[in-house]
């Protein structure tokens, strides 16, 4: 049995990467997006788990590898979306971001080391000029090291990662209260 509320469907597993076919019925979703089997990639799944255990009534928390399509297809139908990434822009290892993805442009180059040809920063893109970008959607970004194989993530990026559960749980909140977040 999944940690899923009972409205999602899981039509596969990759490792431990969880498959849907739609997003739940609720309206704000946490995404955790990366590799868990890449080192530094794989803070967005441990910070995803990390809401998942606080068991949020109406907050849908997804794990994704990244690919465009299926995170354009996972929000589809929700008002919020909150992603988190590792990034790697050259910055310090450990160094934390948040895009209002509605108000900024994400750096195509935070992404590089993705596997993907249709990165994170191009489906918020692609979204945004097709209409089918959220209503709130915000990425928290956290400077990885190394994306080499293995499952050891930095101890850098480990101890950001309590400050962007600490920022998620601060944007649920707001979105359920319909306020701006503070940062």
């Amino acid at each position: 049995m999944f940690p899923f509320e009972d409205s999602v469907k899981v039509v596969g597993i990759v490792g431990s990467i969880v498959m849907t076919d739609q997003i739940t019925k609720e309206r704000t979703c946490v995404i955790g997006i990366g590799n868990e089997y890449r080192n530094d990639d794989g803070i967005g799944l441990f910070v995803a788990r990390r809401i998942r255990e606080q068991r949020i009534p109406g907050i849908a928390v997804l794990e994704l590898s990244g690919e465009g399509g299926g995170l354009m297809s996972a929000w589809n139908s929700a008002n919020t979306v909150i992603l988190v990434d590792a990034v790697a822009s050259g910055a310090q290892c450990g160094t934390t971001y948040r895009i209002d993805a509605r108000r900024q442009t994400i750096p195509s180059d935070f992404f590089h080391y993705s596997t993907h040809a249709f990165s994170v920063a191009e489906s918020i893109e692609l979204a945004k000029v097709i209409g089918k970008l959220p209503e709130h959607c915000v990425l928290f970004g956290i400077e990885g090291k190394d994306f080499g194989m293995g499952m050891t993530v930095s101890q850098a990026v480990q101890d950001a990662s309590d400050q962007v559960v600490a920022l998620i749980l601060n944007e649920i909140d707001c979105a359920k209260s319909n306020r701006i977040p503070v940062v």
